[in-house]
């Protein structure tokens, strides 16, 4: 299913991750991702952000 990833409150792109993946799953796929590296630069985000089956946000 796909899931949505948002950094700094946008859109960014998304990943395809398993329908019964749990929070935790859902934010270290979103951290490892191509797009989460991209766009914040090697920086750890200040706050997660998971909404199950729909969306990660990462605030830098």
């Amino acid at each position: 299913m796909p899931l949505v990833i948002q950094i700094k409150g946008k859109v960014r792109g998304s990943l395809e991750v398993p329908a019964d993946a749990d929070k935790a799953t859902l934010e270290q796929l979103a951290l490892e991702s191509d797009i989460a590296s991209k766009w914040l630069e090697g920086k750890a985000p200040s706050r997660v952000i998971v909404v199950p089956g729909k969306l990660v946000n990462l605030v830098p």
